[in-house]
Parts: structure tokens; C-alpha cells; sequence
């Protein structure tokens, strides 16, 4: 099957971009370098094309209901105009997927991972109850991103809205750049900054538009590959690698959003029953000496002993040294123990250390 691209595509193109398959879309991994892109976003302000993300519409008079079953958050405790990180779980405690739910009043949206929006979509159609209408709606949304700390100044410019008065997690519904949107105070790189979601026929009118109003603080395109650093620097989770179906919230280090004394939900009984012996394993980060980068799946040892293996590892430009993510045996994970990562008959010292990282 032929990759989709998004109606971004030309101005990726045209700016210059590496373009690579990712969750079946053509994507900008980098325009210029992974470093440029990612201090970029840390001092100033950058834009993401995240329209590959899927969104899915949860609409009716038990779409509360629904939601909640689904998801491992208390979706009751989310206010219209909010949004709550939560995940699915299958029944044994593995995670379906992270995401991101929006209660927009009237209905849900359930923002999900790129490569998991099929899955997900199908999950929920096998928990359909009467009374709840579900559509997925990924193909009709241009998703961006702007992030950095001269974010709202920037959009601002393009919008009476008061951004300032949009708390973290948080969104509201008006005009940017002309185009009816969703406004979100959130993000997945530890910056300020917002998400913007609009129809995809707007969408080369709100790219430029972005563009022209961040002049002055030299905004740029940012690619996928600065979206993984910077979102691992901050100890933000990837479907994929450092969380999926083998893999429980609360080894994940997700427990603040597993809310166990709630309503029954998918999942519930074998969490609780995780908790009650305690996780055997830990997600936990390392800073790595030398030169070797950690990849996903490196092995992990300490005194000569497997204790498990890496999930995610890449140069921090931040701290200027090489760091990860490794879920280690939980009586081996104490913040301090010196560990190594091993990879191809190489091995590198590394220590275990409190995230996140930056």
C-alpha cells in the first residue's frame, strides 16, 4: 500500500525536508539537523506537522460511559473544555495505546498514536454499547503543533482568543488564522505551547499564516526525529517502544493516570491485582558514558546479570550526552546503580538516574 501524506506535504517538500515513511504517512523526519530542530524548539519556537495522529469522535448519551470503560483515567473528572492523558488496557494490564481525550461538551474526541489509530478504532467498535455513535475522523483533521516558549506570542497574532488564559491541559474552540479550531494547551515536548486541530482544506492557509507571525523569532519546521528527543528528555512515553500490549501502566510509570477506585474498566482486575504484588519491572531512565547511542531493544545488565533490556535511547542536545529509556527488574532499578548497555558485542557504563532528564 502506497503511503498517505498529509495536506502538508508540499510545503514539506518545499522547505526542504527529509521526507520518510512513518505509520504509513510520508513525513518530515528532519529539514535541516535533529540538533538545530530540537534547540530550536527549547529556545524559541518551532511547528510540527502531527497530522498523521488519529482522532476519533465518541458521541451519544452513554458516550461518558463508554469513554470511561475504555480508558484507565477517570474521564467523569474531565470539565468541557478539558483534556485528560489516560490509555487503553487489554483485559491482562497490557496498554493498547496512550491518548488524549477532549471533552468538547457535546461529544469526546480520543487523539491517538499515528500507528495505532486502526487498532484503537477497531477496539472501540468491539466495545460499542447502545446508545453511543463512534467515527473515526483522522482523514478530515490537519493536526499541528507549535511549541517553544515564543508559542503563544506567535499565535497570539492570528487569534482574539486570550491564549494566556488557557491552562495546561486545557483548550478552547474559536478562530486562529481565520479557520474555526480546537486551541489545546498541550504538547509532547515539555515546552509551552499549543495544538491546534482544523480542517485539513485550511491547511497550507494556517501554515503559512504560522509562519508569517513567528518571523520575528525565527520560527522553523521541526521534524519527527527532534520530536523523539525532545519528548524522551522529558520522559514522555512511545507506543511502541516503551509502552505496548506486553507492557502495564504501572511498570510504565503511569500510575498517576491509573485510577484503580474508580468504575470497573478494562483491565481493572489484573491491575489491581499488579499493584497489590507490586510491578516486577521498572521503566527507568540512564545516562550513558561514551559514545554509543542506546537503542530500542539493547541489552541491560548490571554485574555481569540481564536485568532486561533498553526501549528508548537517543543524544540529548540539552545535557549534551547520551541517554534512555530501559524497563529494568524492579529490584535492580535504584536511582544511582551503575548498569550496561550492550549491543552487538559492545558494551558502554551507564547509570541509572531520576527523570526526567531535562
Amino acid at each position: 500500500m502506497e503511503p498517505k501524506k498529509t495536506a502538508l506535504y508540499n510545503r514539506h517538500v518545499q522547505a526542504g525536508a527529509k521526507m520518510v515513511e512513518f505509520a504509513g504517512y510520508l513525513m518530515p523526519i528532519q529539514y535541516t539537523s535533529m540538533l538545530e530542530e530540537h534547540r530550536q524548539v527549547r529556545s524559541s519556537v518551532g511547528v510540527f506537522d502531527v497530522s498523521h495522529m488519529g482522532e476519533i469522535e465518541i458521541r451519544g448519551e452513554r458516550a461518558l460511559e463508554l469513554v470511561n470503560y475504555l480508558t484507565i483515567n477517570d474521564a467523569a473528572r474531565i470539565a468541557v473544555n478539558q483534556a485528560q492523558y489516560t490509555a487503553m488496557c487489554y483485559e491482562e494490564g497490557g496498554i493498547v495505546d496512550d491518548l488524549i481525550v477532549y471533552n468538547r461538551g457535546d461529544h469526546y474526541l480520543l487523539v491517538v498514536n499515528a500507528a495505532n489509530t486502526q487498532k484503537d478504532y477497531d477496539w472501540i467498535l468491539q466495545h460499542q454499547i447502545d446508545g453511543v455513535e463512534i467515527k473515526n475522523i483522522s482523514d478530515e483533521i490537519t493536526q499541528l503543533a507549535v511549541q517553544g516558549k515564543n508559542a503563544e506570542p506567535v499565535l497570539q497574532k492570528l487569534t482574539s482568543v486570550n491564549l494566556s488564559g488557557i491552562k495546561f491541559y486545557w483548550f478552547t474552540e474559536g478562530e486562529l488564522a481565520g479557520v474555526a479550531m480546537i486551541i489545546s494547551r498541550t504538547g509532547y515536548t515539555g515546552e509551552p505551547g499549543f495544538e491546534l486541530y482544523f480542517s485539513k482544506e485550511h491547511s497550507e492557509q494556517v501554515w503559512d499564516a504560522v509562519f508569517e507571525a513567528g518571523r520575528e523569532f525565527d520560527i522553523r519546521p521541526i521534524g519527527l526525529g527532534a520530536r523523539d528527543s525532545l519528548r524522551l528528555e522529558k520522559k514522555y512515553c512511545l507506543y511502541g517502544n516503551d509502552i505496548d500490549a506486553t507492557i502495564n501502566p504501572l511498570e510504565a510509570g503511569l500510575g498517576w493516570i491509573t485510577k484503580l477506585d474508580k468504575e470497573d474498566f478494562i483491565g481493572r482486575e489484573a491491575l489491581v491485582k499488579i499493584k497489590e504484588e507490586g510491578p516486577k519491572r521498572k521503566l527507568s531512565g540512564f545516562i550513558l558514558e561514551g559514545r554509543m547511542i542506546p537503542r530500542h531493544g539493547y541489552t541491560v545488565k548490571r554485574d555481569g546479570e540481564e536485568i532486561w533490556q533498553v526501549t528508548s535511547g537517543a543524544y540529548s542536545p540539552i545535557l549534551e550526552k547520551n541517554i534512555g529509556l530501559a524497563l529494568i527488574r524492579r529490584d535492580a532499578a535504584r536511582i544511582g546503580d551503575e548498569i550496561e548497555i550492550e549491543a552487538r558485542g559492545r558494551s558502554a557504563a551507564a547509570q541509572i538516574v531520576k527523570t526526567p532528564f531535562v
